[in-house]
């Protein structure tokens, strides 16, 4: 499985548009070669280089299987809570110097049945033992 966006490369910068600096709509992202028996997926954005620890700007699960997800995509699937204390996609705002930003998508062999505004950590329990793949893509921001 791969994950690529037409708005940046792996590694480089994330344009201003997906940030807090702009419209702060999620970046549009495609997945290929997802594989067979993949029943939802689940995709999670989080910031590792927080002044505080990780900080999460996007979980959502129980995705159908798809290979396109649109910019400022909402009603993917099941919308979990990030660390903005909201649900839905809060875009790259580091306070200072250049963060990365990791765009994680696994395919899973269920559904995870969560609820609106689960924990990064309650979706990370909820996924073991069923993720079939996973990918990444890294954007900069500063």
């Amino acid at each position: 499985m791969r994950l690529t966006s037409p708005a940046f490369e792996d590694q480089a910068k994330i344009p201003a548009e997906y940030t807090c600096d702009g419209e702060d709509v999620s970046p549009p992202l495609v997945i290929t070669d997802i594989p067979q028996g993949t029943e939802t997926l689940a995709l999670i954005v989080e910031d590792p280089d927080s002044p505080g620890g990780t900080w999460d700007h996007w979980v959502v699960f129980d995705i159908p299987p798809t290979d396109q997800i649109p910019r400022g995509a909402t009603g993917l699937g099941t919308d979990g809570v990030n660390t903005f204390g909201a649900t839905g996609y809060g875009g790259p705002c580091p306070p200072s110097g250049s963060h990365r930003y990791l765009h994680r998508v696994f395919a899973l062999d269920i559904g995870l049945g969560l609820t609106e505004g689960a924990t990064k950590t309650e979706v990370l329990e909820a996924m073991k033992g069923h993720v079939v793949a996973e990918a990444g893509l890294v954007g900069i921001y500063r």
